[in-house]
């Protein structure tokens, strides 16, 4: 944790939707400096250091980085490979999330840094949750993608690191984050429930854990200091479930739309989306996710300090915004 304050905070992945957050936030209150991939051409308040590509065999020299670190948070990562790109294989998960994330590791224990912030996956637990069983800290991991799979080697990797250099590593394991400027397939959601476009997912009454961008940026700053979060694992969500067809309508709400939202059967759609090779997408829709964050709540009295309601809300006006 960061005792002293002549030490800063390094952040990776300072450029991406996470990351971003976290160093604009913590840089009110502490010394912060961030990584990114490609060199920025705009100026921030705080020290933006290009690094090179941490996959693909490149053992990138974090040492100069390092230098004066107390905390790394480590939000960069490999989350997915382009659709054309069919090396779709678990070696290219491996070189960024597994044996990058040891590299860096490794140097910042040899570095003196004193804790290392992990952001993993929920989906080191598992693709889904089955209804009223909430994934726990304590569960069994188990991945089922390549991504997943390469994030859960690494946290196995920082423990043993942990171990053996006495460097103090906390995991945090969020669900689908989301929040002004979120991407992929929560942004194209909203998208299509801004057109007024019929959305067939009336049945998916299922119940799924998000979490707001600033309710995980609060947890990793309660991590920075918490004595108690050494060593462990914490699951983080709003701390409150919504189901899918819920979670259009309040997007309607919020977007000042009402979607027209078709009772269609889970079945109906798999099949018509086995044969666009997207079967796995109409599984998340209608599929439970949900994380019981009871124990990250105790074992740190730490509250998500936003609500679904207000986090929804602000997605939405950033999104209305960019539409003008």
């Amino acid at each position: 944790m960061l005792e002293t304050t002549n030490k800063s905070i390094l952040v990776t992945g300072a450029s991406g939707f996470i990351g971003s957050a976290v160093i604009r936030q913590l840089a009110e209150e502490y010394d912060v400096k961030g990584t990114v991939r490609q060199a920025v051409k705009v100026s921030y308040p705080w020290q933006m250091l290009h690094v090179d590509s941490m996959g693909e065999n490149r053992r990138v020299e974090w040492a100069p980085v390092l230098h004066g670190t107390g905390v790394v948070i480590h939000a960069a990562g490999l989350a997915h490979l382009p659709r054309k790109d069919r090396r779709n294989t678990l070696h290219f998960f491996r070189e960024v999330n597994t044996h990058g994330t040891l590299h860096l590791a490794e140097q910042a224990a040899a570095a003196g840094v004193d804790r290392f912030i992990y952001l993993s996956s929920i989906k080191v637990n598992g693709e889904s949750s089955q209804p009223e069983k909430p994934f726990r800290t304590e569960d069994r991991p188990n991945p089922s993608d390549y991504y997943a799979i390469s994030k859960m080697e690494a946290e196995e990797g920082l423990k043993k690191i942990a171990e053996q250099t006495g460097m103090e590593v906390v995991i945090i394991r969020p669900v689908l984050v989301y929040g002004p400027g979120v991407r992929a397939n929560f942004l194209a959601l909203m998208k299509w429930v801004a057109k007024g476009l019929p959305l067939p997912l009336g049945k998916a009454l299922n119940l799924r854990s998000f979490v707001f961008v600033d309710n995980l940026v609060s947890l990793i700053r309660t991590c920075i200091v918490h004595p108690e979060a050494a060593g462990r694992t914490f699951l983080v969500s709003d701390g409150a479930d919504i189901s899918t067809a819920d979670l259009v309508r309040v997007m309607g709400k919020t977007l000042g739309k009402s979607p027209l939202i078709l009772p269609v059967s889970q079945f109906f759609l798999e099949s018509m989306a086995s044969a666009l090779g997207r079967r796995d997408s109409v599984q998340r829709l209608f599929g439970y996710l949900q994380v019981d964050i009871e124990e990250t709540k105790r074992l740190l009295n730490w509250r998500p300090p936003v609500s679904m309601e207000q986090g929804l809300q602000q997605t939405a006006e950033h999104f209305m915004k960019g539409r003008i």
